[in-house]
């Protein structure tokens, strides 16, 4: 299959690069707040925010401090009742564009990995738009594109499946950068509910996940929390979640979505957790060897070696869900997402005999 070597197409494969591996090192869920935008200029006003916290943070944490993760679409807010069209033009980056440029002097002026979400436009889908998280490294390049493959109300790669496929190749539907940090992925906000996405990342290498998340808070366990830490144990992966510090500009309340932060290592247990407000609490230290002994060791824990990927590959193909290249021919509107999945719904509880 031909694949095209554009912006998008080289962050979506695999990374090496020629770099010492260092076997620990700091990792930081940088909790931010997020300001909805009305206007296009307001995302550099984002991006010299987020630059002034990882620089307070990489002077207080040290210059251990490798690995910073932001919140999710912690540059724009999301879309409250916009088309594809005109959040397209209000909010999307262009990949190579000069915000993706500007993160790279951030990632290289404070050298470290440095990971977001952000919604992107495309220029061999224009008249869509995807949500993409991404990792830059320290010489300020775009080493990793993940474009969310669940998503409630925006369009995603499998939308238009076969020609994203023809595009891109299957390497960047499930990217995973290959690091001194690490086999790094990310994951998207609640894709931490769906463990056949985390599960094929780790199955490709990935021993870290970067996951930017905009989410409802609580003292108790929500159901994302539960969810990394089930990712984190299921595949013997670190998680580094980070979430908004607060949101505004949007009809509820700001604090709905404040705190929580935290990272998770690879036994399910949680290393940090920051409270509510703009915090760098959440920040640990991530043991690669601990985690490669753990993934080489024989026994009942060690889950990732006992899948039987051919078993559930073969019983996945007996049922029916989302189909792909639903948007192959169309621009969507809210309702049409609510249509597929209410057909979804009514497929699969309609009676038995019928």
């Amino acid at each position: 299959m031909r694949r095209r070597r554009d912006e998008v197409g080289r962050a979506g494969h695999l990374h090496r690069r020629g770099l010492a591996r260092v076997t620990a090192y700091r990792a930081l869920a940088l909790q931010l707040a997020t300001r909805a935008i009305t206007a296009r200029e307001q995302i550099d006003d984002a991006i010299a925010r987020a630059e002034k916290q990882v620089r307070g943070a990489r002077a207080w944490l040290g210059p251990d401090l490798r690995l910073v993760v932001l919140p999710e679409y912690v540059l724009t807010g999301f879309p409250m009742g916009h088309g594809v069209a005109r959040w397209r033009e209000l909010a999307c980056l262009a990949p190579g564009g000069p915000e993706y440029a500007a993160l790279g002097r951030v990632a290289a002026e404070h050298e470290v990995f440095l990971s977001g979400n952000a919604y992107e436009s495309d220029p061999h889908f224009p008249d869509l738009y995807f949500q993409a998280s991404f990792i830059i490294d320290p010489s300020g390049e775009v080493i990793l594109r993940y474009r969310r493959l669940h998503s409630m109300y925006s369009p995603t790669p499998y939308d238009v499946w076969g020609r994203y496929l023809e595009v891109y190749g299957i390497d960047a539907v499930f990217p995973v950068a290959r690091t001194e940090l690490g086999n790094l992925a990310c994951i998207a906000s609640e894709e931490i509910l769906y463990p056949e996405l985390a599960r094929a990342l780790a199955l490709r290498g990935a021993e870290v996940f970067c996951h930017s998340t905009s989410e409802a808070s609580a003292p108790e366990l929500t159901p994302k929390a539960v969810g990394r830490r089930a990712r984190a144990l299921e595949n013997l992966a670190y998680v580094v979640s980070a979430n908004s510090g607060g949101l505004d500009g949007i009809p509820i309340p700001r604090d709905s979505t404040n705190g929580g932060s935290e990272l998770i290592d690879f036994q399910g247990r949680v290393m940090a957790v920051a409270g509510p407000g703009e915090s760098l609490v959440a920040a640990a230290e991530l043991d690669l060897a601990a985690l490669r002994r753990a993934r080489s060791r024989p026994g009942m824990a060690n889950l990732p070696a006992r899948v039987k990927t051919m078993l559930w590959a073969e019983e996945y193909g007996r049922h029916d869900g989302e189909r792909p290249n639903g948007l192959a021919d169309r621009i969507p509107d809210r309702a049409w997402f609510t249509r597929r999945q209410q057909e979804v719904i009514d497929a699969r509880t309609q009676p038995a005999d019928r």
